[in-house]
């Protein structure tokens, strides 16, 4: 075991350990039948702080071959499932955080060199029979210790998109990036699953079309993995009951974001979703506050509201005052600078997690008292005479 193949389980048990844990095991099932499919690839986007990391790490555990992980799991709702022994443990796991080798680099190509360069070490150290054809070639020691072992690879690579969030206006370097994923990942027959998550879709990145194999999974369309990311009305129900918090003003706070669940072309219905951070520690805390939007997006929302296009400062304040603004999502072009029009920057601040979108009505609003108030803050510091 290393700190990239098959890693050790330390975080996700502390996870387990925690004073709140809410059991979001199912989410294995889902991904266990995309194993070894033309489903295979996985990228899920949400805003911060709403379980995207913890969720990697119950999936490294749980596919890597290093640990026996059955205690674990054994506790949890996957275990019910009929597909949970078949692929327990099973698989060489590799698991990146690319923000990681970007603050160490702060470059494109040296951030993917060195992260080749350090999984390459622990390959090797971990299967030192394998035989290597050229050890300088990252995808080659891959694949040759594929033909070693006979065991395929899961792929989880968090904050996949740091490059683009940091380097907003480099092309060259999103191009090195996308080929360099594109050489890894794609129709390869070391991999069983390639998963990734960040805060913005992939699937406009430019005109490159070199990640066209993954589905996308993000706040404006969840597909059936909405529940797992946030806390469910449910699950913060039977919290506020352990807690004897007020599950109302819990909800006024904090709630919000109405994802359509859906499966293929079947509706499964809306999904209401509670930011996990802020629940958690106004739970812990016995107090209700703004606790998710003390991450970097904050200072986010004052720039993009800030913006002069048409129409945008009247489709805010209408929002404040309790109102839905229509909104068109398909000309967004799934990054932080390239703007045409306020519905751009409305579908960006939905990915933010600063306006809820339903796509029954194609509209968007502000999702809860929480948000509201940084709204509020931005607005005074910006002046707006509105």
């Amino acid at each position: 075991m290393g700190d990239y193949l098959n890693p050790r389980s330390v975080k996700y048990r502390q996870s387990l350990r925690s004073e709140i844990y809410v059991d979001k095991s199912l989410l294995i099932e889902k991904i266990n039948k995309r194993l070894n499919t033309e489903q295979q690839y996985v990228c899920v986007s949400r805003p911060r702080r709403f379980g995207k990391s913890m969720a990697m790490n119950m999936l490294a555990t749980y596919y890597g071959c290093g640990e026996d992980t059955a205690a674990i799991f054994d506790k949890l709702k996957v275990c019910q499932c009929e597909s949970y022994h078949e692929h327990l443990n099973k698989y060489d796991v590799i698991k990146i955080n690319m923000q990681d080798f970007l603050s160490r680099t702060h470059d494109a190509a040296k951030m993917v060199a060195k992260m080749a360069q350090y999984v390459t070490f622990e390959l090797k150290e971990a299967y030192p029979q394998a035989r290597l054809i050229d050890e300088d070639d990252f995808v080659q020691v891959i694949s040759d210790v594929y033909k070693y072992t006979g065991r395929q690879f899961v792929i989880l690579i968090d904050e996949w998109d740091c490059l683009f969030r940091e380097f907003q206006n480099d092309a060259a370097a999103f191009k090195i990036y996308l080929d360099f994923l594109r050489w890894w990942l794609k129709d390869k027959d070391y991999l069983a699953l390639a998963y990734m998550t960040g805060i913005l879709p992939i699937k406009k990145y430019g005109t490159h079309s070199a990640l066209n194999m993954f589905t996308e999974y993000s706040m404006t369309n969840p597909g059936n993995i909405a529940e797992f990311f946030g806390f469910t009305e449910e699950e913060v129900r039977c919290l506020c009951t352990e807690y004897y918090m007020d599950f109302e003003e819990t909800r006024a706070w904090y709630d919000g974001y109405e994802l359509i669940s859906s499966e293929g072309k079947r509706n499964l219905g809306k999904v209401s979703i509670y930011s996990p951070k802020s629940v958690v520690d106004a739970m812990e805390n016995g107090i209700f506050g703004t606790y998710w939007n003390s991450t970097e997006t904050y200072e986010a929302l004052k720039v993009y509201i800030g913006m002069n296009y048409d129409g945008l400062r009247d489709a805010v304040v209408e929002m404040l005052a309790g109102g839905n603004v229509a909104i068109d999502t398909k000309s967004f072009s799934n990054d932080m600078t390239t703007f045409a029009g306020r519905d751009d920057v409305l579908t960006l601040l939905v990915h933010l997690g600063y306006l809820s979108y339903d796509p029954e009505t194609s509209s968007v609003r502000i999702p809860n008292k929480e948000v509201s108030i940084e709204y509020m803050t931005s607005i005074k510091v910006l002046a707006w005479c509105e």
